[in-house]
């Protein structure tokens, strides 16, 4: 059974880790282990101070979980986080668009705690926000009807009938394309869609959080406006972005 992700979850007692989209199987071999070692720096951190870990989506570029298969790339970096659930430090993962096919794996066999859309803390005195972010733009509206053909069970279900070989492969170059043309919008400096995700952000806060945390944009940001923090999470391909939140501050950072 998937966690209900509506109850807010407290911690006390050391920092609050968040990062998002690393994308692991994306790119060459060298990139890869770049990726995962710089994932596993992060962890040694979380293990060495943290007292929760939020992966806020896409921590790999393609994931669906067949009965008796799953993706095979980066399983150390799995079992690294199930080291930290052992240790007591609670991992939270909140799907994106490169994995909200996940099943029960992770949490089965890792102890991670699954979020299908997005997850309310209240840590350190602040009550926080967080979301993946992918479909909050207004021109992501094809997106939002897609992203709901792909969730319904019965898809998937018709999906699992073909072999793993056929499957895994096939959605592996589908996320591919869309990460394509995700950073083809991104290099051609179409940022349209963050005014989107600012007023999103200040909405939430409105509402009455203090801080809200997204993803998605593989930009990181920092707003302190006077409703409250907004930060996007930036990426974990090539400038290794983090937050950690200390003594009630919020900080975006970079391995």
């Amino acid at each position: 059974m998937i966690p209900d992700n509506s109850k807010e979850q407290t911690t006390n007692g050391g920092s609050l880790f968040v990062f998002s989209d690393a994308h692991l199987g994306a790119n060459d071999p060298t990139l890869e282990r770049l990726k995962a070692n710089k994932i596993f720096e992060l962890l040694n951190l979380v293990k060495e101070r943290g007292s929760r870990l939020v992966i806020l989506g896409d921590l790999y570029d393609f994931w669906f979980e067949y009965k008796n298969a799953i993706p095979k790339q980066q399983l150390k970096v799995i079992f690294k986080l199930a080291e930290l659930v052992e240790a007591g430090i609670p991992v939270d993962y909140v799907s994106g668009n490169h994995d909200f096919w996940l099943g029960d794996f992770l949490t089965t066999e890792a102890g991670i705690t699954i979020h299908r859309d997005s997850l309310e803390l209240k840590e350190q005195g602040k009550r926080m926000f967080l979301i993946h972010g992918d479909g909050l733009a207004p021109e992501d509206w094809k997106y939002r009807i897609l992203k709901r053909v792909l969730r319904n069970p019965v898809n998937v279900a018709l999906y699992r009938l073909l072999p793993a070989d056929w499957g895994i492969p096939l959605a592996r170059w589908v996320a591919g394309s869309s990460r394509k043309h995700t950073s083809k919008r991104t290099d051609l400096g179409i940022h349209s869609f963050h005014p989107a995700y600012e007023k999103y952000a200040r909405s939430k806060l409105l509402e009455g959080y203090d801080a809200v945390l997204i993803g998605h944009l593989h930009t990181p940001l920092f707003h302190n406006w006077e409703e409250g923090i907004y930060i996007n999470t930036g990426e974990f391909i090539s400038r290794f972005n983090y937050v950690e939140m200390s003594g009630g501050e919020l900080a975006l950072k970079e391995l």
